[in-house]
């Protein structure tokens, strides 16, 4: 127990440690027989049936589609249908605040632990890592569960010329101070010749080896700082860490930090090093709270005390601190945090504050307007590369500073006002008593922000789990499948369902119309043969693999484990349009996409309402719209904009076309929800994550006769993992101040 504390929860992030523990706890079990393979197998994977209609409200469609899945093994038969007719004691369970904890309603709570992860999955996703925290307690003990910090005290005890130790980096965290402090115990310190601080770089390979060598002979440390910038030189490093150690000083140390890869690519640290290494993660402290605690502590009475302004200095410095900590910590929200993932840091704080000191000091007024641009669109702006950040940027700056806070008559977040003039250790006292516990509403966001975050996180926990299974077998070794047929089955099937290609020839006789319409209905119809020729192409090849008429090559290896693992093969994405789904999924929803466009290209005539998320290029469509009621009205294409009006019906309530523009749907809501009733953005509803939107009417007019009063300027993006997949954006209706929703990370998304 003591040698997995310290030596492998040590060197592993805790986001990571509750997968290694899974990993552990599935593979002794399977060993021991414990656990049926065929219902992990399930747990992992997750399969759903897709196109299906949840017929409980407090169940999501994809939670729907897995219980259907989950009904069609004998041990959950009938699953669904008691859901369904116990619907009230199912929606007890299910909204309860830690499901987990609870037992399961009637015979289904007899089911075994396994079993329960499950159902467990398919009813609250975003509970599956405390889920299986429990299940790991159940089977292996709560030593492997409880997470706390080795001091490195104890870390030290294990070390020895032969035990280098290796400490992996994150963004404003220094594990070195730990070596330091007990280098100066024992008497070893940098200036008494005995630690060797060595900052590698461009040159400095020569200063480390220097450095290694007399600390090897003399008895002294060497600290070699960020090793993964020599890439060229590590391997000379590994020859040197095992030559250093012949004959070398007892009390000889080396120690060594480098940042995470960030794929498995681009790994470059030897594995010798690492094998040899005792590895040591350390983590800069997550939440609102410790990070303004962070944030304060680079500062002093004296810093409260230098500006002539004091009232003024004091009020606008808290407010930095309070925005640098919720700017870093809201990136854990994933793309509804930040769009991108920027290296915010400590740096950018206190240079902001300086910054604050001097402008105070040479203004007879606040410069609020030159501030926030100082601080939005240079110290921490300079880091952000996407327009949306950029504005998320600029709003948090506008409603944490103006005017109003030197009364003292600004919230920072729901019931936590800023404080007044007070001392420096007030502050942290004034934080610990007044700030509420952690919750999205500290950054601005909707609560369902967290439930995305957790179903992401475990998410990712079984798709991690997933991939590290032996390939040997399909995971239903009771059935005695192997890889390969399980691979035959999928290809099989795929090919079976896969629609002919489009004939481009022939359709083109059957219209002479070239409007903006049909043009991108060719051009939709090209990219989905390149799609699924591709899809063809590779899959025959890969079956005249399995059948040994062909050598296995590189690429067809990669689709087979694409295909096991349910994701979808890199060269058909590569061809693709962007999508988060897993295999089965995906191509449900490309047969969709495909029958979708065999409609409209039957006649040519514009669907009556169209499908947005359909297409490959959703921006062509929109920009159609555009240059259609240009031409019609004889308007300059340059002075034309998009105006969205969201109706109150769905698609199946529309018989015909709009005149100009187009009816379209399919997109749905993050961070809030269309209210049709006063037909504006409201509040989310909680656990509903993504909820759809009514069929939109997309028209186009010139510039000058948009409306902007009172709109939130919405982005419209592809998938929720926003980015690159941006497509438009929308102008909605609003009663609130736009600002709220831009905090929220409001989106319309394409695919739920």
């Amino acid at each position: 127990k003591q040698w997995y504390q310290r030596r492998v929860r040590g060197g592993l992030f805790e986001a990571d440690k509750i997968i290694f523990t899974s990993q552990m706890t599935f593979q002794i079990l399977l060993a021991r027989k414990e656990i049926d393979p065929v219902e992990l197998d399930f747990l992992l994977r997750f399969p759903s049936v897709p196109n299906v209609v949840s017929p409980v409200d407090f169940l999501a469609h994809n939670s729907w589609g897995a219980i259907k899945s989950l009904s069609q093994m004998d041990e959950f038969r009938n699953l669904d249908r008691d859901i369904e007719g116990s619907a009230k004691r199912w929606k007890k369970f299910v909204e309860s605040e830690i499901p987990e904890k609870e037992k399961f309603p009637q015979e289904w709570k007899n089911k075994t632990s396994l079993q329960k992860l499950c159902m467990m999955r398919a009813l609250r996703p975003d509970r599956m890592t405390y889920a299986v925290s429990l299940f790991v307690e159940e089977k292996l003990g709560t030593k492997y569960v409880v997470t706390r910090a080795v001091p490195f005290e104890k870390s030290y005890e294990e070390t020895s010329p032969e035990t280098p130790v290796f400490f992996i980096l994150s963004p404003g965290v220094d594990p070195l101070k730990d070596v330091e402090i007990m280098g100066n115990k024992l008497g070893i310190t940098i200036n008494n010749g005995k630690l060797h601080n060595v900052s590698l770089g461009q040159g400095q390979e020569i200063v480390a080896e220097k450095a290694m060598d007399i600390a090897c002979k003399n008895g002294g440390w060497v600290i070699l700082q960020n090793i993964h910038l020599v890439k060229k030189w590590l391997g000379k490093l590994e020859k040197k860490l095992e030559n250093t150690v012949i004959d070398s000083d007892p009390l000889y140390r080396v120690y060594m930090s480098a940042e995470p890869a960030s794929t498995a690519e681009s790994h470059i640290i030897p594995q010798g090093i690492l094998e040899a290494s005792i590895k040591i993660t350390n983590e800069p402290p997550t939440g609102i709270k410790a990070n303004v605690h962070k944030a304060l502590d680079q500062f002093s009475q004296d810093t409260l005390e230098m500006c002539a302004r004091e009232n003024e200095f004091k009020s606008l410095w808290f407010s930095l601190c309070y925005f640098h900590a919720v700017v870093c910590e809201r990136r854990k929200f994933g793309p509804q945090g930040w769009n991108r993932l920027y290296p915010f840091n400590i740096g950018d704080l206190t240079i902001s504050v300086n910054v604050l000191y001097n402008y105070l000091e040479n203004n007879p007024k606040v410069p609020w307007t030159d501030l926030r641009y100082l601080f939005g669109e240079i110290m921490y702006g300079g880091h952000i590369t996407d327009d949306w950040d950029r504005r998320l940027c600029k709003t948090y700056l506008e409603e944490y500073m103006k005017p109003e806070m030197l009364e003292g008559e600004l919230l920072l977040a729901p019931g936590f006002n800023i404080p007044g003039s007070m001392d420096y250790q007030s502050y942290h006292v004034y934080l610990d008593e007044e700030l509420p516990p952690e919750t999205p509403y500290l950054y601005g966001l909707h609560p369902n922000a967290e439930i995305g975050f957790l179903t992401m996180t475990s998410e990712n926990l079984f798709r991690t789990v997933l991939e590290m299974q032996p390939r040997d077998t399909a995971g239903g070794g009771a059935a005695g499948m192997t890889k390969e047929e399980k691979v035959k089955g999928l290809l099989d099937e795929i090919l079976e369902r896969l629609p002919e290609e489009f004939n481009m020839m022939e359709m083109a006789g059957r219209t002479e119309d070239r409007s903006p319409y049909t043009v991108v209905a060719f051009q939709e119809c090209e990219r989905m043969n390149m799609l699924t020729s591709e899809i063809r192409r590779s899959l025959k090849e890969l079956d005249l693999g399995l059948k040994g008429e062909l050598t296995i090559s590189n690429e067809m290896e990669s689709t087979m484990n694409s295909v096991f693992l349910d994701r979808v093969p890199g060269n058909w994405s590569a061809r693709a349009y962007p999508s988060v789904l897993p295999l089965g999924a995906w191509f449900a929803d490309l047969l969709l996409r495909i029958k979708e466009l065999e409609g409209w290209t039957t006649d040519f005539a514009l669907p009556n309402v169209v499908w947005l998320a359909g297409f490959f290029n959703p921006q062509s469509f929109l920009t159609a719209i555009e240059q259609s009621t240009a031409r019609k009205n004889e308007w300059p294409l340059d002075r034309m904009v998009l105006s969205v009006d969201v109706t109150k019906k769905w698609k199946e309530d529309f018989n015909s076309p709009p005149r100009e523009g187009s009816y379209v749907h399919g997109l749905f809501m993050e961070g809030a929800r269309w209210d049709s009733q006063s037909g504006m953005i409201a509040d989310s509803r909680l656990k509903e994550l993504t909820p759809a939107c009514p069929v939109m009417f997309v028209k186009a007019c010139t510039v000058d006769r948009q409306e902007t009063k009172n709109m939130y300027e919405c982005p419209v993006y592809k998938t929720k993992e926003r980015g690159p997949t941006f497509v438009w954006t929308f102008n909605l209706k609003t009663k609130e101040k736009p600002e709220k929703w831009a905090i929220a990370g409001v989106a319309l998304l394409l695919s739920a």
